[in-house]
Order: C-alpha cells, then structure tokens, then sequence
C-alpha cells in the first residue's frame, strides 16, 4: 500500500509539478545579484546573458520566484512627476514589472535608465536596471506571464536554471 502511494506521488509530481517552476522551453529570466547578470532563457536554450544593476543592498531587491505582469513604453517616473520617453527620466525607454511583494508590477521591475555607467553595480532602490537598447530588445521577446527567479548564488546561470526546472541537463 505505501509503495502504490508513493508511486502515486512520484507520477504525480513529475506530470504536475510541485512549487513554481517553469515548463521547460517556457520564456524564463534569471537574475543573479551575486554577479549581476540577467540571462534570458527560451526553448531550452540560454539567449543570452546581459550585464545589470542590483540594489544597493541585499534586501532592496527581492529574490524569489515572480511574474512578469506590466510592461510599458517610455515609463512615467511616479516618484519625481518626469514624463516618460525624456532624458532625465531614470527608468529609461522601458519597464517590465513583475509581482514581487504584491505590488502589482509597479513598483519592482525591469527597466532601463538614464545612468549607462551604473550598470554592473548595486545602486537601485531595488529594481533591475540594464542599457536602454538591451532592455528594448529583452521587451521584444519577453510576454506577459513570463517567470523570473531573483537570486544571489555562486552556482552559473546554466545550473541555475537547471535548478529552477527552466534547462534541460
């Protein structure tokens, strides 16, 4: 009897898997803080890794798994009322929100900036930050609904997404 139980629970788990893992081939993003590196992942294959900016501290911003669930257009800065698509705007020419501490996509995401010098150090107030032309090409292939893990590990992008179920061995 608990044979036949755990034999359920292993069929089970491998056709509906257990926490927040991707399908594999499913759009997925990484994003390692200990290197500051953001690695997109599609159809099994990493497309490419692109340099970032982390929060000024560990904890500005957050690790876990989220969604990607806004995406906009030359973004309107709330903070400081400036208009978007303007240079001193310092999200750039794109946002890519995600639902990190259930706020709806606005207020952790991925964007761009108006500081190109930044990128590869911690100096966000906790959002991830890249050079406006890879932040415009990552919204290209980037939908709505895509996961992203947040993490800060000393594992590779390759292991790590093979940990979080986004690559195949």
């Amino acid at each position: 009897m608990i044979q036949l139980f755990l034999s359920l629970c292993l069929t089970a788990s491998i056709l509906f898997p257990i926490g927040d893992q991707p399908n594999p081939g499913d759009p997925f993003i990484i994003v390692n803080k200990a290197s500051n590196e953001l690695a997109f992942i599609n159809e099994n294959e990493i497309k490419k890794v692109r340099p970032v900016a982390t929060g000024r501290n560990k904890e500005l911003t957050p690790e876990g798994t989220f969604t990607i669930i806004v995406k906009a257009e030359n973004p309107y800065y709330r903070k400081k009322n400036i208009a978007g698509g303007t240079k001193d705007n310092p999200l750039g020419t794109r946002w890519i929100g995600f639902d990190a501490k259930e706020t709806d996509g606005r207020m952790y995401g991925l964007h761009g900036t108006n500081r190109p010098d930044s990128i590869g150090q911690y100096t966000t107030a906790g959002c991830v930050r890249l050079q406006n032309n890879e932040i415009e090409a990552l919204f290209n292939e980037v939908p709505i609904g895509t996961r992203i893990l947040i993490t800060s590990s000393s594992d590779s992008i390759e292991d790590i997404g093979v940990q979080a179920g986004a690559l195949s061995k």
